[in-house]
């Protein structure tokens, strides 16, 4: 068995963190840390998790970590990358936040507007999206988990880039997104009255920070700069990410590249030509359903991805990133069947 801590076990990602891991038969919950609610159960804080034997939760300074294997950080952004510096040096550790995803300090202060306070582990950190940095990831101490709606936009159109069969100059990333998105603190926006019956746009013009994301990735890929037009907005849903991405080329090409890609991926669905995705079948799971459709117009293909932001977006890719670390099985306490209805 495996301990573990978890850092921001408060947090949406957090309890999902706990949710996933009381089904996996090698890792062992040994420290919840959680500043603002310390000293509270974790019934307490998530009645849905009363059943478990728990740990209190505690302050991260209380937490001893020379009995600790591996350490998912749940932290915001800022917080995470000061919280990551401190900790033992040969801690291997999966960071949920934004902290070490950009690999140029420079894009890092550009996107979200401060000095980067971890150099040293921003060099160490590997990309954590499991299924194009499995090798990087297997050796790695620190992995930096992707955001949920760049992992979705890259597992529509990362493989159109690398098979070059889609005009790498006209990709526009339409999304949908759930409000656990944006965290459980309290905001005005994300009230019931506020939220519910309508969805707006938001992070409009290219401001949203997961584009750095996209511009690292795929102009990486490509060898040259690529920019994407890309706009989420928010829905009165609890959970769930749908990217509608509107791309240049034969679509029968784009279907063929995607189900290529992903025909030896445990969570990973291509599913039949002309039929589209939804987040009502995946909810609650690691799975990704990745459809293709041709557009009315000739050369021009519509890629469709659904996953669910608290698992295959966030704390589901942290397990699957923290079993390749600890040589576990990479499907373990992961395979459940998404929830319906």
């Amino acid at each position: 068995m495996y301990n573990i801590a978890i850092l921001g076990a408060s947090g949406y990602t957090g309890a999902e963190l706990i949710r996933l891991i009381a089904g996996h038969s090698y890792m062992n919950i040994k420290a919840l840390g959680a500043n603002s609610k310390a000293g509270q159960s974790m019934a307490e804080v998530f009645p849905h998790l009363r059943h478990l034997h728990l740990p209190d939760l505690v302050t991260i300074e209380d937490i001893d970590f020379s009995h600790i294997d591996l350490c998912f950080c749940a932290l915001p952004h800022k917080t995470s990358q000061e919280v990551i510096a401190a900790l033992p040096k040969d801690l291997k550790i999966v960071d949920l936040s934004a902290d070490f995803r950009l690999r140029d300090p420079v894009d890092y202060e550009k996107w979200y507007g401060n000095p980067h306070a971890a150099l040293e582990q921003q060099k160490e950190a590997v990309y954590g999206l499991t299924e194009f940095y499995r090798d990087e990831i297997k050796a790695a101490r620190l992995v930096a988990g992707t955001g949920c709606n760049a992992a979705t936009g890259q597992f529509a159109i990362r493989p159109l880039i690398e098979r070059k069969v889609i005009d790498f100059d006209d990709i526009i990333l339409d999304m949908k997104c759930a409000v656990s998105g944006a965290g459980r603190s309290l905001k005005e926006n994300l009230l019931h009255a506020e939220l519910s019956e309508g969805y707006h746009a938001y992070a409009i013009g290219g401001t949203h920070r997961h584009l750095g994301e996209f511009d690292q990735e795929f102009s990486a890929i490509a060898g040259r700069p690529v920019k994407v037009q890309f706009t989420p907005h928010l829905i009165p849903a609890n959970r769930g990410i749908l990217a509608t991405c509107y791309v240049k080329g034969d679509p029968e090409e784009v279907f063929e590249a995607l189900a290529a890609t992903y025909r030896d991926e445990p969570f990973i669905e291509v599913i039949p030509f002309g039929q589209m995705p939804s987040t009502r079948h995946i909810r609650g799971s690691n799975f990704c359903h990745i459809g293709v459709s041709a557009d009315r117009i000739e050369g021009r293909a519509i890629v469709t991805a659904a996953l669910d932001n608290l698992t295959k977006g966030s704390s589901g890719q942290a397990l699957q990133n923290a079993n390749l670390m600890l040589n576990i099985d990479e499907t373990e306490g992961l395979m459940m069947a998404p929830l319906f209805p």
